[in-house]
């Protein structure tokens, strides 16, 4: 086999050569080292083929981060299927519209979840095999075979499927907040060019470690297990409860690299990190929207020695832009610039390319382009189209993901994010982004958290509201925030209203706020 990885699970198999004792995966006391993960998961490929797993059959993994969700996503790989890791935060009737989406055929769950599972089970029509993970008995499901995980220990080599690079390994589905969520297909090409780029920006190497706090159907969450096996380093699993958790795995296991979305980090910026810290966390990450300016600021006084990367990407084709951690200073705002082995553009509505400075949407190609949403070529035809400024010779246009994002571009080509297509509120003609007026209460520091979103109004468009998250709220709060807001931006961005959220804001299952809930909370307000 090719020491240069171009399917997915082959990521592992130079580590196996060349250091097969080097742990690669951590769960709690349970490790696997990388001979032992290239074994078992070729072991959990045999199981799944004598499952009667075909070419490119969609396989579900609906596990909290455990080894054994990881040996499926790379054995099923191995075997020649496509994995579909489902947020273990999802309930059942979001878990059936997945598995009956992409027409799932085997899926590996544990018997507590299988349970949750049982009434929309029949619903799934092409559903024929459960591997259960654990030690506890299941009564039989009419129409489907349940398989115990333990049956794959000592299985014979099966004839696996034939691959190549431009195959699809996975299926990523989206949070769904404009709707149902969608299916992003990725080709091996996609996950192994992605783990490539991000693990030469990071500098990562076999001495990382890696914390996986972000869930595994998160393709932000997936990337720390492949740039963590691209690399021969340890990836170490985390189902946290309470950020304070996060800190304490950090110190224990001595991680290096930890990766997180802002509400998270807004979190953990508020807590005591311990001394030293910085001695061992080379660099923390962040992606899934802007960091606050205060929160960056934070992180940056209590871990001086750690260097943060901020990062764009979107699902559908990854990441896209870094910002390298020495740019941060002279760049504020800035998202950065693109990651290896992509070319990132501003192009306006004619399809040309915008000038320095000049608002645009943001256009990814390159070899981390997925494949385009599963069974939606609608969907697919509007965000995947033809790139910009092609050679009229070539008799196929190259296909770029058109993000739905505004950005500018400096003449140095580093990028700064105006807004999204679909979080963007238009009130009085202009259009404003969230994250702008969000990181005025921000740096007040006197919030936990906050979501700008737009409703509808007669007059403007729409108007701005304000979500606010904080435990010690009192009535004079709200006038202080306005004021700030008052004193700081233009009367168009001014919020109309403040309103006292008594709980943490609601996230999507990525870990996102979820501005599209909190819209519905308000207009369940104004009906009560």
């Amino acid at each position: 086999m090719s020491k240069t990885p171009y399917l997915i699970h082959q990521l592992i198999c130079p580590c196996t050569q060349l250091q097969p004792g080097g742990i690669a995966v951590k769960d709690g006391v349970r490790t696997l080292d990388y001979q032992a993960l290239n074994e078992q998961s070729l072991q959990t490929g045999n199981l799944f083929l004598l499952c009667g797993l075909q070419r490119f059959d969609r396989v579900a993994i609906y596990l909290e981060k455990r080894i054994e969700g990881v040996l499926a996503l790379f054995g099923t790989a191995l075997a020649g299927g496509v994995f579909v890791p489902v947020n273990p935060l999802l309930k059942s009737g979001q878990v059936s519209h997945i598995l009956n989406d992409c027409n799932v055929k085997i899926l590996v769950t544990s018997p507590e979840r299988l349970e949750l599972l049982r009434p929309v089970l029949q619903s799934c029509r092409d559903l024929r095999t459960v591997v259960l993970v654990g030690d506890k008995l299941f009564d039989g499901l009419a129409g489907i075979e349940v398989v115990g995980w333990h049956a794959h220990g000592c299985l014979p080599d099966q004839p696996r499927h034939r691959m190549v690079d431009t195959d699809m390994a996975a299926i990523l589905y989206t949070s769904g907040s404009t709707g149902k969520p969608k299916g992003v297909v990725f080709s091996h090409r996609n996950l192994v060019a992605g783990a490539a780029s991000v693990s030469q920006y990071l500098a990562n190497h076999s001495d990382d470690r890696i914390l996986c706090v972000l869930p595994l159907s998160f393709d932000y969450g997936l990337s720390q297990l492949t740039t963590a096996f691209h690399a021969g380093a340890c990836a170490v699993l985390m189902n946290y409860l309470l950020p304070r958790d996060v800190i304490r795995t950090v110190e224990k296991e001595k991680i290096t690299g930890l990766a997180a979305v802002p509400p998270l980090w807004i979190q953990l910026a508020r807590l005591d990190w311990p001394t030293g810290t910085d001695g061992h966390l080379r660099y923390i990450t962040n992606s899934g929207g802007a960091m606050p300016t205060a929160t960056l600021n934070a992180m940056r006084a209590k871990l001086p020695n750690t260097k943060p990367f901020l990062m764009y990407g979107l699902t559908e084709a990854f990441r896209s832009t870094y910002l390298p951690p020495d740019e941060i200073d002279r760049r504020p705002g800035s998202i950065g610039k693109a990651i290896p082995n992509a070319e990132i553009m501003a192009v306006r509505h004619d399809g040309t390319l915008c000038g320095p400075g000049e608002e645009g949407e943001l256009v990814h190609r390159g070899a981390l382009v997925t494949l385009g949403y599963w069974n939606d070529p609608a969907n697919t035809a509007e965000r995947f189209k033809p790139s910009p400024g092609q050679l009229a010779g070539l008799p196929r246009p190259e296909m770029a993901v058109w993000s739905g994002d505004s950005v500018t571009m400096d003449k140095d080509g580093f990028f700064y994010f105006v807004g999204r297509r679909d979080e963007m509120i238009k009130t009085s003609g202009y259009r404003v982004s969230p994250t702008e007026v969000e990181e005025v209460i921000y740096a007040t520091q006197t919030v936990i958290e906050v979501a700008a979103v737009g409703v509808p109004h007669p007059l403007l468009g729409q108007a701005i509201v304000l979500f606010v998250y904080k435990t010690d709220w009192n009535a004079l709060d709200a006038e202080l925030i306005l004021g700030e807001c008052q004193r700081q931006l233009p009367g168009f961005m001014v919020p109309a209203r403040v309103i006292h959220h008594g709980e943490p804001l609601p996230r999507n299952p990525n870990g996102k706020i979820d501005r599209k809930r909190l819209v519905e909370e308000l207009i369940d307000l104004k009906r009560a």
